[in-house]
């Protein structure tokens, strides 16, 4: 079949090739009314025109690819919604984005970013599945974006969550429900994991402004899956009476899931008895635990967006501090009042 030329266009729309080249490239502005424009267009449309996207990034340099360099996002559902926003993002701005994940391993990250910038993509946005610092792939752009991390050096736009606040706001949560006997289960020491700190440093701000003396027995660490909530979760509840916290903020929902398992093992009831928040609003877990978790939400849809419109420049950024995404608190039906002393306890 015949390839379908901009001569084609201009025949069936009854206008100038010149006319054709200006709609199409989006260049007609006020020049050109918008009925000839929606004409040009539904011809454009009706035969099949597409146009040559190799010419048009030679006369523009620009080739309208955004390139995603992750490490495990694409194959892991969890952060998939900061892909559903960076898509689109570019979508709506006619861009597309070619993603390519390296599981964390820094050669094939440099691979993979001179790939990238052998294809001419725009610009890059350098991804992680959470809240981390990182060292900057060999041959980065200058201009690249980071998404849900942060450079470890260099002045580098960058999108992180406010976990910090997500924690203040966990824990307010809590305290509003009336609970002051509140524990946080935290991440392993020494993980690395930047959020677990921030979010501890929230837990203590609230503790604080309430007038909540920390109790260092109630800042129980563990692994940060249903396991590891499970046991951290049974050590706390198996502290005398007098000591046993009321209220549990977990660092994500599947330590949440564990501390159910824990809660449930001994006869005791979500919220009644015991009041739960998490962290992350994961899918498929939040939402069908039996009390419905209330939890903080990371903004991983609004991270990606963020991060694609600062790479289009449809969004500016200060390099020199992250721009930190508000973590809003997702309410279910895992928080209550304290119970009455001695009542299924």
């Amino acid at each position: 079949m015949a390839r379908v030329r901009m001569s084609d266009v201009a025949a069936a729309a009854g206008v100038s090739t010149a006319t054709v080249s200006l709609v199409l490239s989006g260049a007609g502005g006020d020049r050109i009314s918008a009925q000839t424009q929606a004409k040009v267009r539904e011809a454009a449309e009706a035969i099949g025109y597409a146009p040559n996207s190799v010419a048009r990034s030679l006369r523009t340099q620009r080739t309208r690819m955004i390139g995603l360099l992750s490490d495990t996002i694409a194959t892991t559902p969890f952060a998939g919604r900061m892909l559903a926003g960076a898509n689109d993002a570019a979508r709506e701005h006619g861009h597309l984005v070619v993603l390519v994940d390296t599981d964390g391993d820094r050669a094939q990250e440099r691979q993979a970013v001179e790939a990238l910038t052998g294809q001419r993509v725009d610009a890059m946005i350098y991804a992680r599945m959470w809240h981390q610092v990182v060292d900057a792939p060999a041959g980065l752009a200058e201009g690249s974006v980071f998404l849900d991390c942060r450079p470890a050096s260099g002045n580098w736009p960058a999108v992180v969550p406010d976990d910090r606040e997500g924690g203040v706001a966990a824990t307010r949560e809590l305290v509003a429900a009336g609970h002051r006997r509140i524990a946080y289960l935290d991440a392993p020491e020494g993980s690395g994991v930047v959020a677990s700190v921030l979010r501890h440093q929230g837990y203590l701000q609230v503790l604080a402004e309430a007038g909540i003396e920390p109790d260092p027995a109630l800042h129980v660490r563990g692994e940060t899956d249903a396991g590891g909530g499970r046991a951290a979760a049974e050590e706390l509840l198996d502290l005398p009476a007098d000591r046993r916290p009321t209220a549990l903020f977990c660092f994500n929902d599947r330590m949440a899931m564990g501390a159910y398992t824990a809660a449930h093992r001994r006869g005791l009831r979500i919220p009644e008895d015991l009041s739960v928040v998490g962290y992350d609003d994961q899918q498929l877990i939040a939402a069908e635990l039996d009390p419905p978790l209330t939890t903080v939400a990371l903004p991983h849809y609004e991270m990606g967006r963020w991060a694609m419109e600062v790479a289009l420049r449809e969004r500016t950024a200060d390099p020199a501090e992250p721009h930190r995404m508000e973590c809003p608190v997702i309410r279910r039906d895992s928080v209550g009042p304290p119970p009455s002393p001695g009542v299924g306890r």
